[in-house]
């Protein structure tokens, strides 16, 4: 059993000797949309970076995904769909994990006496997961639902202007802190709770996942930060123009 799952009996979140599978299935379940939602926000890292290669290539890749390989000129009801899918993902995720967090001043004490008395590294990753994990369940819906209700509205000019002249900036630095954390620190403790690493030494395996995990956190981060800045740079560029679609480069010499 893992230090935080320990935690979990304490807050009185499990329940022992219980013959019923549905803890276990719920459990599953959580694990099963957490991964999903880790891999989709290192895919998305990646998708939205792209402006970091060129206005060009970031409008190509959004393009791709409107599918302009088929429909003519693109459309935004498969980026629609992809988001709706990803926002009822994110809400079960919520449901399921909200189940363990601490929820009485009563709860939060006993799991601040119990992090002091131990002082283990994988209960304060815990923690942090909850704290991150609350965060993100307001963050999160504030940016889902803005990207639901403007899933047209991607691409060099006007990502940027959402970010720069919206001030989503704002609310994006605090989600990539949030969700980078919780996303890395999320795959780790699901590595070690299903054992996926463990090979013939599993204390050995698990600190090798734990230095994994802080260079991933550091990777995006970083990434993450350097395309805020990129888009801030373009929306700041592009306040006077604010609306108008970015044209690539290549239509406009083929206008010419």
């Amino acid at each position: 059993m893992l230090r935080d799952d320990i935690v979990e009996s304490l807050l009185g979140k499990t329940t022992q000797k219980k013959k019923s599978r549905t803890p276990a299935k719920l459990d599953f379940l959580q694990s099963a949309t957490g991964l999903f939602l880790a891999i989709f926000m290192i895919f998305h890292m990646l998708f939205v970076s792209s402006i970091l290669i060129s206005k060009d290539f970031m409008y190509s890749v959004t393009k791709a995904f409107e599918f302009n390989f088929i429909i003519d000129g693109g459309s935004r009801v498969p980026v629609f769909i992809s988001i709706a899918i990803v926002t009822l993902v994110f809400i079960f995720h919520a449901f399921l994990a909200i189940r363990k967090f601490p929820i009485s001043y009563r709860e939060v004490l006993r799991l601040k006496t119990f992090s002091n008395l131990m002082k283990h590294s994988d209960t304060n990753l815990w923690i942090i997961q909850v704290i991150t994990g609350f965060a993100l369940f307001f963050l999160g819906s504030i940016h889902l639902y803005t990207m639901l209700t403007n899933s047209g509205n991607i691409g060099p000019f006007a990502s940027a202007d959402r970010v720069y002249s919206d001030l989503m900036w704002i609310v994006y630095i605090l989600l990539l802190i949030a969700v980078e954390f919780h996303g890395a620190i999320g795959l780790y403790r699901l590595s070690v709770k299903w054992g996926w690493f463990d090979g013939d030494n599993p204390k050995e395996s698990r600190k090798r996942l734990k230095k994994v995990k802080w260079i991933l956190s550091g990777v995006m981060l970083t990434l993450g930060v350097a395309t805020l800045i990129s888009y801030m740079k373009i929306g700041y560029a592009h306040q006077s123009h604010y609306g108008d679609r970015y044209v690539p480069q290549m239509e406009i010499s083929s206008e010419n």
